[in-house]
């Protein structure tokens, strides 16, 4: 077995054909969806659910020649991402999705600090004196910016609240 194979992990075909068949379902989705709406030309014009239907389509057919392309692949073997890769991605993934659910229970100016933290400090490898300006910095800034001079209002937590805001 070459080295590539032995690492584990998924391989290209594989990821690819369950991508493409995931694609292929919402294009079947949308294409179901605007069928209902009415997806013909009528004697007026378009109707609603023409162009979105016709998009399905096309998304459908570029699933389809994918799905089929990979199942031909020469290589069935070659490994879409090792265990090393896959931990760099899910060190990005996972921090990411927690600051979009803290954003909702916290608000996004306490989640962005919290956030830019984590980022500075265990993927950057700063120091306090360098991340605190940054990460206090940021949010304050976008807060002056979105509230104060657009007035638009971003989520806030119970943090903006007790002051306020």
């Amino acid at each position: 077995m070459d080295g590539e194979s032995e690492r584990g992990g998924a391989s290209h075909k594989v990821v690819d054909m369950v991508v493409a068949g995931i694609i292929g379902a919402l294009a079947v989705l949308v294409m179901v969806d605007n069928y209902r709406l009415g997806s013909k030309w009528s004697s007026d014009g378009p109707e609603a659910g023409y162009f979105p239907f016709h998009i399905g389509l096309i998304l459908f057919i570029a699933a389809a020649v994918n799905f089929f392309k990979a199942l031909r692949a020469k290589d069935p073997r070659r490994i879409f991402v090792d265990p090393q890769q896959f931990r760099s991605v899910l060190a990005i993934l996972v921090p990411s999705a927690i600051f979009i659910g803290g954003a909702y229970f916290i608000g996004i100016y306490i989640a962005t600090t919290l956030f830019l933290t984590y980022f500075m400090r265990v993927l950057g490898g700063y120091r306090a004196a360098v991340i605190a300006p940054i990460a206090l910095g940021v949010p304050i800034a976008f807060f002056l910016l979105f509230e104060v001079w657009f007035l638009v209002p971003l989520p806030k937590g119970p943090v903006e609240s007790f002051f306020g805001f």
